[in-house]
């Protein structure tokens, strides 16, 4: 009974958190439900990266990429609020 009560309640929400796997703040654990990103009271589906804390999000930058073929992100500043939907 305590392993069904254990995966119905999601893991809470870090502050800082990435979607690239290879970042020391990707948190597998967390992607197992769908995370959603409020970001100045409007939803945003490009994050790829978000800290709480400091107030900024990182997303791509059109479809610019690196020499290793990643997005290239920039960083903006703001009110951040994480959610599960």
């Amino acid at each position: 009974m305590e392993d069904q009560q254990s995966t119905s309640t999601p893991p809470p929400l870090p502050d800082r958190l990435s979607v690239d796997p290879r970042s020391p703040h990707h948190v597998a654990a967390v992607f197992e439900r769908d995370v959603g990103i409020r970001f100045n009271g409007k939803e945003r589906h490009d994050v790829e990266e978000y800290c709480i804390s400091e107030g900024w999000i990182r997303v791509p930058a059109g479809k610019t990429v690196d020499r290793r073929g990643q997005p290239l992100l920039i960083k903006i500043k703001g009110t951040v609020e994480p959610f599960y939907r």
